[in-house]
């Protein structure tokens, strides 16, 4: 459902940005979100193996405008955004040619696997490391905000820890929390959308 509000120059959103999106479907667009995949009507495939718009519209859970189409396959979803297709024609993937294409290729390769009953790849993007690291950076700038000083905040996060107020400035911990606060508030500030990507090397 589309909402307007009256300081959005009259527009609609996708989404409605009073609520959260615990309790509403969020689409990224292909652009944002490299696993979003564009899908459009292509030639005839080499074999047997082919994709249709109904074999797309089976596993949908959700549906967006007819365009925008959430997959459930194998306990995982799968988004994918329909661009001049036709119901009587096989589909084929529209992969962008940017940064993102690696990421875009392994996408295509997860759902193609899912699609056709093979063995799908891990997802590299949200690792278990990754996963951590992030909620230690919003624990950490969630303190932060309520003003607790590093020290308070590595005594917490590390409770074996016991830091020496002598020492502390130099303290390889410290250095480890103001990382943590440094890279938490770039997610605040629109970084979390680095998580719809691989992981990257600086």
């Amino acid at each position: 459902m589309r909402a307007s509000l009256p300081n959005n120059g009259g527009c609609d959103f996708v989404a409605d940005p009073r609520n959260s999106a615990l309790v509403q479907p969020i689409f990224w667009t292909p652009q944002t979100d490299p696993a979003t995949l564009p899908f459009t009507a292509g030639p005839n495939p080499a074999g047997d193996l082919r994709l249709s718009v109904e074999d797309l519209r089976t596993h949908a859970i959700i549906e967006h405008d007819a365009r925008l189409i959430r997959l459930v396959l194998r306990g995982e979803p799968h988004d994918v955004a329909l661009v001049d297709v036709d119901d009587a024609c096989p589909l084929g993937a529209f992969v962008m040619f940017d940064e993102l294409t690696p990421d875009r290729l392994t996408a295509v390769e997860r759902l193609w696997h899912a699609m056709f009953g093979k063995r799908v790849p891990t997802d590299p993007r949200l690792t278990p490391q990754r996963r951590h690291r992030a909620r230690l950076m919003l624990r950490v700038l969630d303190a932060r905000f309520a003003s607790a000083s590093y020290r308070r905040i590595a005594e917490q996060i590390f409770p074996n820890l016991k830091p020496d107020a002598a020492t502390w400035d130099e303290n390889p911990v410290r250095i480890t929390i103001a990382r943590l606060a440094r890279d938490g508030l770039s997610y605040v500030r629109g970084g979390y959308r680095t998580l719809l990507r691989r992981p990257r090397r600086r």
